[in-house]
């Protein structure tokens, strides 16, 4: 793994991270914000102690376990990835309320021109924010964006220590049966 200097990531601020996402997808997974190592690299959910690519192959999304520099192979089992806000923060609490709900808002548009049949939101918190449902919880939400139903899905941050691996996998694992049917 490549090595960045503070100073490097920092910097990495300023870089917009490209989503990887096509029309019709199966599932669009939708980080809260690219980190400073995702900034830094190009390559979403790229912090080591992040869970998302392990969960994803844990949960049966992928027959193998991907690297972030693989991100563009999603396509071809129909996933994609982006983000609710685009600005890449040290830690999501550095984001603000309007750049949730705009973000919220941006993701809805994206949403209906990409028309994935599954949008899945990475963070309960962050959904919350960005389309004020206070009340949501893990897993599928009553709320459609077009045709495209919604899940919530645990953080996959090596900071969220409420959730292992497999129990988060067990939850990927449930959005890809439905996905699937």
């Amino acid at each position: 793994m490549t090595r960045f200097t503070r100073t490097e990531l920092e910097a990495a601020r300023d870089r917009l991270v490209p989503d990887v996402v096509a029309a019709g997808l199966r599932v669009l997974f939708c980080g809260i914000n690219p980190g400073l190592m995702t900034a830094a690299t190009g390559h979403h959910f790229a912090r080591p102690g992040n869970r998302f690519w392990p969960v994803l192959h844990l949960s049966g999304f992928t027959p193998r376990l991907l690297r972030p520099a693989e991100q563009r192979e999603l396509l071809s089992y129909g996933l994609g990835i982006t983000n609710v806000v685009d600005r890449a923060t040290a830690r999501a609490d550095e984001l603000t309320a309007e750049e949730y709900r705009e973000g919220g808002r941006l993701l809805e548009l994206k949403v209906a021109r990409l028309r994935p049949g599954w949008l899945a939101v990475v963070g309960v918190t962050a959904y919350r924010a960005a389309f004020g449902d206070r009340t949501a919880q893990v897993g599928p939400q009553e709320r459609t964006i077009g045709g495209t139903r919604v899940w919530v899905l645990p953080n996959p941050s090596g900071l969220n220590a409420h959730w292992t691996a497999e129990t988060m996998a067990h939850e990927f694992a449930r959005l890809r049966a439905a996905a699937e049917a």
